[in-house]
């Protein structure tokens, strides 16, 4: 199968030549389009590749009929309409890594210079003055740098700030200690105590509703008289009207902006004549190494999210704790083929809708428990929801849509540390189907309600109650064997001896309606449950 992938906003080369050397893949590599010509190319692509430059909007997504996967060659994802991506199954992936080391050398570049005047010294060298004694700087040893936001970027600060003998305190209630630890850095529990101490600030988050004016007039208030505000993250996050109100009255010694809430920054702006203000034209990821880097970064993995369905680099994929989906794979399709089997059997019982579906996984599968119930949501849909983008990313949006309820447990109390159950309830029926991943074997079915099983679906399974009796199983062979069926497995579980026992068989053929007919015409068989598992995959987009 080939793929087609729109390359645009100047990508840099390196990055265009690691997708066009896949064979299965056509690149079309063309200028930034204005937003009409890029809705009547859009519909053609399974990927666009672009910058900041292409706003990839809800009606340029929704046109898109074909596209699989946004990539993003920087970490801001502002430009692109990350909701109705996600409700649509489009991975979008960025590049959080290739320019970290671009923006912490602005950081201190800028820094310096504040602290230094260096622009101004540069100036006055420049006009032919020699204004040494105007010119007494100050030094970052021994000054408390703030961190709001322990990322990549915040992770590369701090390193270096070490480096120049600062003490460095940092805020993030979404990173563990062990982060904390491994950086040899001092956690600040509150947002206002980390701003009590900070006579250098610098924020490295996100844009979002959280985020937007994080840095307002009270937050400035608590700084030490005489702070640094730094903002290289996204414009919003410090407030402007606060930042220009501390400048004026004192409160703060000077500013760093490389970001602003309106770009290209305007000739009215109210920082644009401040000497203690150093200001950049969004320049924090504007190097050679930095755009190879990101471009490579974005382009590998928009590559193997086509070819391969690997997700790990999707931010709006359901999200496994830093484990690769290649790893999550075996997991995953247990919760997808554990979900579909209880569906399907749910709907031979009383055709009723899934209405509540809830995970529960063993230790080993730690952290995972967004991501298994994403691929439990597709179990459950699949064969009942007519969408052509039902996957990892549009799962749970669609369940939720569809009023169907998700929860999510960690359990020690399973039989295996790799077990993963779910349990499905429609109406007043409740069934629970539960399998194993171990990481050194296979992954398989163990449980279909109160029966143990151990079979690994592949594209079609049998599932029969009959009563404990001799000759059925003999009697559903050669029925199947007769209308061409070829049984892979076949799993006879009973509760007792002489009661209600249940077949779990795994087949190479088609079952269809007549065959299905002609199992529950067959003596002792009380139901025959057929399961077509699409072509939806956990791993692929």
């Amino acid at each position: 199968m080939t793929f087609r992938v729109l390359v645009t906003d100047d990508i840099d080369a390196d990055g265009v030549a690691l997708l066009a050397s896949e064979p299965r893949l056509r690149v079309d590599e063309v200028p930034t389009l204005p937003k009409d010509e890029l809705l009547a190319r859009i519909g053609d692509y399974d990927a666009i590749v672009g910058r900041s430059a292409t706003r990839i909007s809800e009606d340029v997504l929704r046109k898109a009929t074909k596209l699989k996967v946004v990539g993003r060659a920087g970490v801001g994802v502002d430009n692109i309409a990350l909701d109705v991506a996600t409700e649509l199954g489009v991975a979008v992936i960025n590049a959080p890594a290739g320019n970290t080391i671009a923006v912490a050398e602005l950081f201190f570049g800028t820094l310096i210079s504040l602290f230094r005047h260096l622009p101004q010294a540069n100036a006055s060298m420049h006009a032919g003055r020699w204004d040494r004694a105007k010119l007494l700087g100050s030094e970052l040893k021994c000054r408390t740098l703030g961190i709001v936001g322990v990322g990549r970027i915040g992770g590369e600060v701090a390193a270096r700030a070490l480096a120049f003998g600062m003490t460095v305190v940092g805020y993030d209630p979404y990173v563990p200690d062990t982060r904390f630890q491994a950086l040899r850095i001092r956690r600040a529990p509150t947002l206002e105590s980390l701003l009590a101490e900070a006579e250098v600030l610098t924020v490295h988050t996100p844009l979002t509703e959280e985020t937007t004016g994080l840095i307002g007039r009270g937050e400035i208030a608590r700084l030490p008289t005489g702070a640094v505000v730094v903002n290289m993250a996204r414009g919003g996050i410090v407030a402007d009207d606060a930042l220009a109100a501390a400048l004026d009255s004192g409160k703060l010694m000077g500013a760093v902006l490389d970001v602003y809430v309106k770009e290209p920054l305007t000739g009215d702006h109210p920082f644009k004549d401040r000497d203690n203000v150093m200001l950049s034209p969004h320049i924090g990821a504007s190097t050679a190494e930095a755009q190879r880097n990101v471009a490579v970064e974005v382009c590998r993995s928009v590559r193997d999210a086509l070819l391969s369905g690997e997700l790990s680099g999707s931010i709006n994929v359901a999200q496994s704790s830093g484990r690769g989906f290649t790893d999550l794979h075996p997991a995953l399709m247990v919760a997808q083929r554990a979900a579909a089997v209880g569906r399907a059997i749910l709907a031979g019982q009383g055709g009723r809708a899934v209405q509540r579906l809830t995970v529960r996984y063993g230790p080993d599968l730690a952290g995972t428990g967004d991501v298994l119930a994403a691929a439990a949501a597709v179990g459950a849909l699949e064969g009942v929801l007519e969408s052509e983008r039902l996957n990892l990313i549009s799962a749970r949006s669609l369940a939720a849509s569809r009023g169907i309820e998700l929860t999510v447990t960690e359990s020690a109390a399973l039989p295996h540390p790799s077990s993963v159950e779910i349990s499905l309830a429609a109406g007043m029926q409740e069934l629970a189907v539960a399998g194993i991943a171990p990481r050194d074997s296979a992954w398989r079915l163990t449980r279909i309600g109160g029966f143990h099983v151990d079979v690994a679906p592949r594209d079609t399974l049998v599932v029969l109650t009959n009563k404990d009796v001799p000759g059925v199983i003999g009697r559903v062979g050669t029925l199947l064997g007769d209308a061409g069926v070829n049984i892979a497995e076949y799993h006879q579980a009973r509760l007792a001896q002489g009661g209600e026992a249940l077949a779990a068989i795994t087949v190479d053929n088609a079952v269809g309606a007549d065959i299905q007919k002609r199992l529950m015409e067959l003596p002792d068989v009380l139901t025959a449950t057929i399961v077509r598992f699409g072509a939806t995959s956990v791993a692929g987009a």
